[in-house]
């Protein structure tokens, strides 16, 4: 079975009508989350079970936007028909890329392009074709603790965002809440807008942690 061929300028004619229509994200489909602790510069959700499409970018990709782009460019493929159902899939937000360091070629990142599916495809997600080498991602409810930047995400200033909210944690309660987490991954960069949306643009950083039980079960 053949896949549509989409092109880097489908995407991005994609995402010039997404910023038309949508400036502020609130019409997408997004996980679901609870606020269990809230501080001046981050804070602490609890995240329900959800299910989500991974793609982990080339082995040679050392770049954080390289590798997003594509990855995002699998995902879009899938999401426009590639599957073995041929369903088309709605966007949704964010756009997740998790990081890993030194897990690459010579120490370098390893990254994984995330998409969570709408609550449609949530129990049944659509098999993806082989040739996109994506990966189904079912998560498990599990806190995450998450800062908010602006402006672009970019090679040059996530690893920034990224000290900045273990500096925050570390002088909190959740000093030493992220050695228990099973994840794998470091932290992850979550994007909510087009690239044509050049103001106002929401970014966060996501580290997963271990939430007190006394939290949990208040949600």
């Amino acid at each position: 079975m053949r896949f549509p061929k989409v092109s880097i300028l489908g995407i991005i004619i994609l995402f010039f009508t997404a910023s038309i229509i949508n400036t502020d994200c609130k019409t997408y489909e997004s996980p679901q989350y609870t606020v269990v602790h809230s501080e001046s510069d981050f804070e602490v959700r609890f995240y329900s079970d959800s299910s989500w499409m991974t793609a982990p970018a080339p082995v040679d990709e050392i770049s954080f936007e390289k590798a997003t782009r594509n990855g995002f460019h699998r995902l879009f493929q899938y999401i426009e028909g590639a599957n073995l159902n041929s369903s088309r899939v709605s966007m949704t937000v964010p756009v997740l890329t998790s990081i890993v360091p030194g897990a690459g070629p010579l120490h370098s990142s390893a990254y994984f392009v995330k998409f969570y599916l709408p609550v449609k495809f949530q129990g049944t997600p659509p098999l993806p074709l082989p040739e996109l080498n994506l990966q189904p991602d079912p998560w498990k409810s599990h806190c995450i603790a998450v800062r908010k930047f602006s402006g672009f995400a970019r090679d040059n200033n996530i690893v920034k965002e990224a000290e900045k909210l273990a500096i925050s944690l570390s002088k909190s309660q959740w000093a030493n809440s992220t050695s228990g987490t099973q994840s794998g991954y470091a932290y992850s960069i979550a994007q909510y807008n087009s690239p044509f949306k050049f103001i106002s643009r929401v970014n966060e950083v996501w580290v997963d942690v271990v939430c007190e039980s006394s939290l949990v079960a208040e949600v």
